[in-house]
């Protein structure tokens, strides 16, 4: 499968492509922003940001999938990542949905039609049968982004010691 296969298709407003240790500057942004970072335990240095990038570059590789870097396809401007990430919730394997979108640009609808794309390409491209999001029990916007894509919530969980939401939906 080439990479371009192995990519959502680029939605109305965004493009997604694979991350690259180029990408380090924009990331480590994006990781390092309290706002963005928020419903997170915390933000993360530029290191853990390089660690980011090489977790998603060996998911690609293991998986044919992972966080892509997104962007405006109209500008190429950085607008955060959005991807498809094995998780291990209570002992079960899971297919996540996740996404993060920098602060000037969220309100936008971004990650909800990112989100959109990636669910499509876990069903119709991959053959996912089932997909979550794993969400902070405070963070609503996610949570909207989660319901808006047809995912609702399932169970509240245990995810690395902290509660959270679990969204899901399966394919039929």
């Amino acid at each position: 499968m080439t990479s371009e296969h192995r990519l959502p298709a680029p939605t109305a407003r965004l493009g997604f492509r694979e991350m690259t240790p180029d990408d380090l500057d924009d990331m480590a942004a994006l990781l390092g922003d309290p706002e963005v970072m928020r419903y997170y335990p915390r933000t993360r240095t530029r290191e853990e940001a390089g660690r980011w990038i090489e977790a998603s570059l060996r998911s690609y590789a293991e998986h044919g999938h992972g966080l892509w870097l997104l962007t405006v396809r109209e500008t190429g401007e950085f607008a955060g990542n959005c991807g498809l990430v094995r998780q291990t919730i209570e002992g079960e394997d899971f297919i996540e949905v996740g996404y993060l979108v920098p602060t000037a640009l969220q309100g936008r609808g971004y990650a909800t039609e990112a989100a959109a794309a990636c669910r499509d390409h876990a069903r119709d491209v991959l053959g996912v049968d089932r997909l979550i999001s794993i969400i902070h029990p405070d963070n609503v916007p996610s949570q909207r982004v989660a319901e808006k894509n047809g995912l609702t919530l399932e169970r509240l969980a245990d995810f690395h010691g902290l509660p959270r939401r679990i969204y899901s939906m399966t394919f039929a």
